[in-house]
């Protein structure tokens, strides 16, 4: 077998079956607080990642596929490819905050705003959104690997403990920070949107792989003969999750993230994975990704 990174292995049957009946309850529980079920979806295609990175089958096939080649590398999907994953999912331009909303929630304007909450739903979109033409620290664009530079320079996970991109999941839970705004400030029409697509369905698969992917928050590939390593938020929960809340806020946003997915170079995949807080100097990494 010819393997790129081979340091996490994907689940045994007997953990896939244990986790595949650990997200039916999961799944089964907050569908029955959804207002409506969502579109009826394709059938699963075999992406290579294993439950629960694969999220919900009718879905996956929607998420980035693996990219084959270079150019591809950090291309951001485009609105018409937005539109149609949009309505793969069962959302529509007509669900999204209007541009006055839009504003008021990235400035912590409105009813009930906060300035603190802010800050992490903005920061949150400029690491969702790190593709070509939206440099991030040190013009870095590391979208497509699943990765990002924080302000400090490191290299890490958009999933791991520090970054906004976890730390907003207080925000957005049931009953947190964004459903109450959005209710005060005229946008209930599009949180029940929310709910009602197949975001409220990704929910526990992003849950729980976050869950058991230790601080490094990387996942493993494994398709034909070649296993390889991409960061958490490019695997189809994470990103049909981050999709609906781009794409809720404002389609365009959503239209910028990564359309394809990149393996990590295995030096620095084994790096991340090494490092007790998950992260890597860029400044010494960054040749792997020139």
């Amino acid at each position: 077998m010819r393997t790129e990174d081979s340091t996490l292995r994907p689940l045994r049957p007997a953990h896939r079956r244990r986790w595949a009946a650990v997200l039916a309850v999961i799944v089964a529980v907050v569908l029955g607080t959804a207002t409506a079920p969502v579109a009826a979806a394709a059938p699963g295609p075999n992406t290579g990642f294993a439950l629960p990175f694969s999220g919900a089958p009718g879905f996956e096939y929607l998420a980035p596929p693996k990219l084959t080649d270079r150019a591809q590398l950090n291309q951001p999907l485009g609105q018409k490819a937005a539109d149609r994953i949009a309505a793969g999912i069962g959302l529509s331009p007509k669900d999204a905050l209007s541009e006055k909303q839009y504003r008021q929630l990235l400035s912590g304007g409105g009813i009930g705003g906060s300035r603190d909450a802010a800050k992490i739903i903005d920061a949150c979109l400029i690491i969702l959104t790190n593709t070509k033409g939206r440099p991030m620290f040190g013009d870095s664009v590391v979208g497509s690997y699943g990765l990002y530079v924080n302000k400090q320079g490191m290299l890490q996970s958009p999933a791991n403990a520090s970054a906004p991109t976890r730390q907003v999941n207080a925000l957005i839970a049931p009953g947190g920070y964004v459903g109450n705004w959005l209710r005060a400030n005229g946008a209930t029409h599009t949180l029940l949107a929310l709910y009602r697509s197949a975001y409220t369905i990704e929910i526990p698969f992003g849950f729980v792989s976050q869950q058991m992917s230790g601080a490094a928050q990387l996942v493993t590939n494994t398709k034909g003969d070649v296993t390889s390593t991409v960061g958490m938020s490019m695997a189809p929960p994470l990103w049909l999750v981050n999709f609906a809340l781009l794409y809720i806020v404002k389609p365009s946003l959503a239209a910028a993230m990564p359309a394809y997915w990149a393996p990590i170079p295995q030096p620095v995949a084994a790096a991340i994975k090494a490092s007790p807080t998950g992260q890597v100097p860029w400044s010494k990494y960054r040749s792997y990704f020139e």
